[in-house]
Protein backbone atom coordinates (compact mmCIF):
# COMPACT_ATOMS: atom_id res chain seq x y z
CA UNK A 1 0.00 0.00 0.00
CA UNK A 2 1.49 3.32 -0.76
CA UNK A 3 1.34 6.14 1.71
CA UNK A 4 -1.35 8.72 1.81
CA UNK A 5 -1.38 12.31 2.88
CA UNK A 6 -3.63 13.46 6.04
CA UNK A 7 -3.77 16.96 7.03
CA UNK A 8 -5.09 18.48 10.45
CA UNK A 9 -4.77 21.27 12.89
CA UNK A 10 -1.70 19.03 14.74
CA UNK A 11 -0.16 15.91 14.27
CA UNK A 12 -2.82 14.13 16.35
CA UNK A 13 -5.31 15.12 14.09
CA UNK A 14 -3.82 14.59 11.09
CA UNK A 15 -3.42 11.42 12.50
CA UNK A 16 -6.94 10.72 13.47
CA UNK A 17 -8.02 11.51 9.97
CA UNK A 18 -5.58 8.81 8.58
CA UNK A 19 -6.99 6.32 11.32
CA UNK A 20 -11.07 6.91 10.36
CA UNK A 21 -9.85 7.02 6.56
CA UNK A 22 -7.66 3.53 6.79
CA UNK A 23 -10.30 2.30 9.22
CA UNK A 24 -8.15 0.45 11.34
CA UNK A 25 -6.01 2.20 15.11
CA UNK A 26 -3.05 4.63 14.91
CA UNK A 27 -0.78 1.91 16.01
CA UNK A 28 -1.43 -0.04 13.00
CA UNK A 29 -0.47 2.54 11.06
CA UNK A 30 3.23 3.87 9.66
CA UNK A 31 3.54 7.68 8.86
CA UNK A 32 6.02 10.38 8.85
CA UNK A 33 5.51 14.30 9.58
CA UNK A 34 5.91 16.26 6.04
CA UNK A 35 4.86 19.73 8.23
CA UNK A 36 3.75 19.83 12.13
CA UNK A 37 2.31 22.59 11.46
CA UNK A 38 1.75 26.04 13.45
CA UNK A 39 -0.77 27.87 15.46
CA UNK A 40 0.36 31.34 14.40
CA UNK A 41 0.14 34.69 16.20
CA UNK A 42 -3.46 35.49 17.37
CA UNK A 43 -4.18 32.63 14.45
CA UNK A 44 -2.97 34.37 11.87
CA UNK A 45 -0.30 32.51 9.38
CA UNK A 46 -0.99 29.13 11.60
CA UNK A 47 -0.48 26.10 9.82
CA UNK A 48 -1.82 22.65 9.34
CA UNK A 49 -0.08 19.44 10.15
CA UNK A 50 0.88 17.34 7.02
CA UNK A 51 2.03 13.55 7.30
CA UNK A 52 2.40 10.90 4.87
CA UNK A 53 0.92 7.32 6.49
CA UNK A 54 -0.24 3.48 5.57
CA UNK A 55 -1.42 0.71 6.82
CA UNK A 56 1.23 -1.71 8.76
CA UNK A 57 2.52 -4.52 6.77
CA UNK A 58 0.97 -7.16 9.40
CA UNK A 59 -2.03 -5.26 9.45
CA UNK A 60 -2.80 -4.69 5.95
CA UNK A 61 -2.31 -8.73 4.98
CA UNK A 62 -5.38 -8.58 8.13
CA UNK A 63 -7.16 -6.49 5.70
CA UNK A 64 -6.50 -8.60 2.65
CA UNK A 65 -8.17 -11.52 4.48
CA UNK A 66 -10.33 -10.33 5.79
CA UNK A 67 -11.45 -8.73 2.00
CA UNK A 68 -10.97 -12.32 0.64
CA UNK A 69 -13.39 -13.91 3.41
CA UNK A 70 -16.26 -11.32 2.68
CA UNK A 71 -15.79 -11.18 -1.05
CA UNK A 72 -16.11 -15.57 -0.94
CA UNK A 73 -19.35 -15.42 1.50
CA UNK A 74 -21.07 -13.05 -0.88
CA UNK A 75 -20.38 -15.60 -3.62
CA UNK A 76 -21.76 -18.48 -1.63
CA UNK A 77 -24.75 -15.81 -0.47
CA UNK A 78 -25.55 -15.14 -4.19
CA UNK A 79 -25.96 -19.02 -4.92
CA UNK A 80 -28.62 -19.25 -2.09
CA UNK A 81 -32.19 -19.26 -2.43
CA UNK A 82 -33.23 -15.90 -1.87
CA UNK A 83 -36.82 -14.28 -1.22
CA UNK A 84 -38.31 -13.03 -4.69
CA UNK A 85 -38.42 -8.98 -5.88
CA UNK A 86 -41.99 -8.17 -3.99
CA UNK A 87 -40.33 -10.36 -0.72
CA UNK A 88 -36.68 -8.58 -1.08
CA UNK A 89 -38.17 -4.92 -1.44
CA UNK A 90 -40.68 -5.21 1.01
CA UNK A 91 -37.98 -6.08 3.61
CA UNK A 92 -35.78 -3.36 2.53
CA UNK A 93 -39.12 -0.77 2.51
CA UNK A 94 -39.84 -2.01 6.45
CA UNK A 95 -35.90 -1.00 7.31
CA UNK A 96 -36.39 2.33 6.01
CA UNK A 97 -39.81 3.02 7.92
CA UNK A 98 -42.32 2.43 5.32
CA UNK A 99 -43.50 5.79 3.50
CA UNK A 100 -39.90 6.57 3.14
CA UNK A 101 -39.11 4.32 0.49
CA UNK A 102 -41.78 5.61 -2.00
CA UNK A 103 -39.51 8.95 -2.40
CA UNK A 104 -36.78 6.94 -4.23
CA UNK A 105 -36.60 6.02 -7.87
CA UNK A 106 -37.19 2.37 -8.76
CA UNK A 107 -33.62 1.67 -9.49
CA UNK A 108 -32.86 2.81 -5.78
CA UNK A 109 -34.86 -0.35 -4.69
CA UNK A 110 -32.85 -4.02 -4.16
CA UNK A 111 -34.48 -6.38 -7.06
CA UNK A 112 -33.17 -10.10 -7.20
CA UNK A 113 -32.01 -11.31 -9.91
CA UNK A 114 -34.94 -13.33 -12.17
CA UNK A 115 -32.17 -16.16 -11.93
CA UNK A 116 -33.06 -16.50 -8.08
CA UNK A 117 -36.83 -15.62 -9.02
CA UNK A 118 -37.23 -18.57 -11.09
CA UNK A 119 -35.51 -21.57 -8.76
CA UNK A 120 -38.10 -24.21 -8.58
CA UNK A 121 -35.87 -24.88 -4.93
CA UNK A 122 -36.20 -21.04 -3.63
CA UNK A 123 -36.85 -21.09 0.52
CA UNK A 124 -40.28 -19.84 1.54
CA UNK A 125 -38.65 -16.76 3.93
CA UNK A 126 -41.94 -15.32 4.97
CA UNK A 127 -43.24 -19.10 6.48
CA UNK A 128 -39.93 -19.56 8.46
CA UNK A 129 -38.61 -18.68 11.60
CA UNK A 130 -35.42 -18.12 12.57
CA UNK A 131 -33.64 -19.47 15.65
CA UNK A 132 -32.31 -16.57 17.81
CA UNK A 133 -29.65 -18.42 19.12
CA UNK A 134 -28.51 -19.69 15.92
CA UNK A 135 -28.15 -16.38 14.20
CA UNK A 136 -26.32 -14.65 17.20
CA UNK A 137 -24.01 -17.37 17.47
CA UNK A 138 -23.40 -16.83 14.35
CA UNK A 139 -22.87 -13.55 14.20
CA UNK A 140 -20.96 -13.64 17.93
CA UNK A 141 -18.26 -15.89 16.37
CA UNK A 142 -17.74 -13.78 13.33
CA UNK A 143 -17.67 -10.24 15.00
CA UNK A 144 -15.20 -11.84 17.45
CA UNK A 145 -12.85 -13.11 14.42
CA UNK A 146 -12.93 -9.56 12.95
CA UNK A 147 -12.05 -7.43 15.89
CA UNK A 148 -9.40 -10.78 16.96
CA UNK A 149 -7.88 -10.27 14.00
CA UNK A 150 -7.87 -6.64 13.49
CA UNK A 151 -6.96 -6.28 17.54
CA UNK A 152 -9.26 -4.43 18.57
CA UNK A 153 -10.93 -4.61 22.38
CA UNK A 154 -15.28 -4.34 21.25
CA UNK A 155 -17.73 -5.51 23.30
CA UNK A 156 -21.67 -6.25 21.28
CA UNK A 157 -24.65 -6.58 23.08
CA UNK A 158 -27.40 -8.79 21.12
CA UNK A 159 -30.97 -8.56 20.99
CA UNK A 160 -33.43 -10.67 18.80
CA UNK A 161 -36.52 -9.14 17.54
CA UNK A 162 -38.36 -12.01 16.54
CA UNK A 163 -41.43 -10.08 15.16
CA UNK A 164 -39.08 -8.23 12.53
CA UNK A 165 -36.92 -11.41 12.68
CA UNK A 166 -33.61 -8.86 13.07
CA UNK A 167 -30.77 -9.50 15.24
CA UNK A 168 -29.96 -6.22 16.69
CA UNK A 169 -25.96 -5.65 17.43
CA UNK A 170 -24.97 -2.80 19.89
CA UNK A 171 -21.26 -2.29 19.88
CA UNK A 172 -19.00 -0.69 22.41
CA UNK A 173 -15.37 -0.03 23.20
CA UNK A 174 -12.57 2.49 23.26
CA UNK A 175 -12.64 2.66 19.64
CA UNK A 176 -15.68 3.24 18.44
CA UNK A 177 -14.97 6.26 15.86
CA UNK A 178 -12.82 3.78 13.87
CA UNK A 179 -16.05 1.63 13.97
CA UNK A 180 -18.10 4.05 13.01
CA UNK A 181 -15.63 5.40 10.12
CA UNK A 182 -16.62 9.16 7.78
CA UNK A 183 -20.26 9.47 7.71
CA UNK A 184 -21.17 6.02 9.35
CA UNK A 185 -19.41 4.50 6.25
CA UNK A 186 -17.11 1.71 8.43
CA UNK A 187 -20.48 0.79 10.26
CA UNK A 188 -22.45 0.26 7.47
CA UNK A 189 -19.49 -1.96 5.63
CA UNK A 190 -19.61 -3.71 8.78
CA UNK A 191 -23.08 -4.41 8.92
CA UNK A 192 -23.14 -5.70 4.87
CA UNK A 193 -20.26 -7.74 6.07
CA UNK A 194 -22.16 -9.21 9.11
CA UNK A 195 -25.37 -9.83 7.49
CA UNK A 196 -23.80 -12.29 4.42
CA UNK A 197 -21.47 -14.23 7.40
CA UNK A 198 -25.38 -15.12 9.42
CA UNK A 199 -27.59 -15.46 5.89
CA UNK A 200 -24.35 -17.79 4.71
CA UNK A 201 -24.87 -20.20 7.37
CA UNK A 202 -28.53 -19.75 7.76
CA UNK A 203 -31.03 -21.58 6.59
CA UNK A 204 -33.35 -18.65 7.05
CA UNK A 205 -33.32 -15.11 6.24
CA UNK A 206 -32.85 -12.79 8.17
CA UNK A 207 -32.00 -8.87 9.13
CA UNK A 208 -28.79 -7.40 11.23
CA UNK A 209 -28.45 -4.34 13.00
CA UNK A 210 -25.28 -2.58 13.75
CA UNK A 211 -25.26 0.01 16.20
CA UNK A 212 -22.71 1.93 18.47
CA UNK A 213 -22.90 5.11 20.52
CA UNK A 214 -26.77 5.47 19.53
CA UNK A 215 -24.81 6.51 15.97
CA UNK A 216 -28.09 5.82 13.96
CA UNK A 217 -30.68 8.14 15.68
CA UNK A 218 -28.04 10.68 15.93
CA UNK A 219 -27.13 10.47 12.02
CA UNK A 220 -30.74 10.65 11.75
CA UNK A 221 -31.53 14.00 13.48
CA UNK A 222 -29.03 15.32 11.90
CA UNK A 223 -29.58 14.48 8.31
CA UNK A 224 -33.49 15.69 9.30
CA UNK A 225 -32.06 19.02 10.59
CA UNK A 226 -29.89 19.43 7.23
CA UNK A 227 -32.75 18.95 5.31
CA UNK A 228 -35.04 21.25 7.11
CA UNK A 229 -32.42 24.35 7.08
CA UNK A 230 -31.69 23.41 3.69
CA UNK A 231 -35.53 23.50 2.66
CA UNK A 232 -35.68 26.79 4.14
CA UNK A 233 -32.62 28.34 2.54
CA UNK A 234 -34.38 26.78 -0.68
CA UNK A 235 -37.80 28.72 -0.33
CA UNK A 236 -35.92 31.89 0.18
CA UNK A 237 -34.06 32.03 -2.51
CA UNK A 238 -35.88 30.11 -5.21
CA UNK A 239 -32.97 28.00 -6.31
CA UNK A 240 -32.42 24.64 -5.96
CA UNK A 241 -29.55 22.86 -3.69
CA UNK A 242 -28.01 19.68 -4.09
CA UNK A 243 -26.48 17.36 -1.02
CA UNK A 244 -23.72 15.59 -0.86
CA UNK A 245 -23.54 11.98 -1.78
CA UNK A 246 -25.44 10.05 0.21
CA UNK A 247 -26.37 6.01 0.41
CA UNK A 248 -29.82 5.09 -0.41
CA UNK A 249 -30.87 4.44 3.65
CA UNK A 250 -29.89 8.36 4.24
CA UNK A 251 -31.77 9.73 1.42
CA UNK A 252 -34.81 8.22 1.74
CA UNK A 253 -33.84 9.99 5.72
CA UNK A 254 -34.07 13.56 3.61
CA UNK A 255 -37.08 12.90 1.81
CA UNK A 256 -38.92 11.86 4.56
CA UNK A 257 -38.12 14.88 6.30
CA UNK A 258 -39.21 17.07 3.68
CA UNK A 259 -42.56 15.05 2.79
CA UNK A 260 -45.03 17.61 5.04
CA UNK A 261 -42.85 20.57 4.14
CA UNK A 262 -44.59 22.82 1.97
CA UNK A 263 -42.92 24.44 -1.40
CA UNK A 264 -39.85 22.00 -1.92
CA UNK A 265 -39.85 18.95 -3.76
CA UNK A 266 -36.82 16.07 -3.54
CA UNK A 267 -35.02 13.96 -6.17
CA UNK A 268 -32.25 11.79 -6.58
CA UNK A 269 -29.73 12.49 -9.40
CA UNK A 270 -26.63 10.47 -10.28
CA UNK A 271 -24.96 7.11 -10.23
CA UNK A 272 -23.92 5.18 -6.63
CA UNK A 273 -21.60 6.06 -5.26
CA UNK A 274 -21.94 9.41 -6.05
CA UNK A 275 -25.76 9.45 -6.12
CA UNK A 276 -27.12 12.69 -3.72
CA UNK A 277 -30.69 14.82 -2.87
CA UNK A 278 -31.61 17.45 -4.75
CA UNK A 279 -33.78 20.08 -3.13
CA UNK A 280 -36.02 22.62 -4.73
CA UNK A 281 -38.75 25.15 -5.02
CA UNK A 282 -42.19 23.60 -6.18
CA UNK A 283 -43.77 25.56 -8.67
CA UNK A 284 -41.79 28.24 -8.28
CA UNK A 285 -42.95 28.82 -4.94
CA UNK A 286 -40.23 31.04 -2.66
CA UNK A 287 -40.96 33.01 0.41
CA UNK A 288 -40.74 36.67 -1.48
CA UNK A 289 -43.75 35.05 -2.87
CA UNK A 290 -46.18 34.56 0.06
Amino acid sequence: MEYMTFTGKTISDALTAASVKLGVTSEKISYTVVEKGSAGLFGLGSKNAVIRAKINQDQEEVTREVAKEAEAEFSILKEKDQPDAEETTSSQVDEYSGDQAEKEKEDEKIVTPASDRGSAKKADYSRKTADPQEIQAIASAFLTDLFAAMKMDVKAEYHFDVSENTLNINLSGPEMGVIIGKRGQTLDSLQYLTNLAVNRKSSVYSRVKIDTEDYRARRMATLENLAKNVAFRVKRSGRAEELEAMNPYERRIIHSALQGIQGVDTHSEGEEPYRHVVISPKDGHTESSL
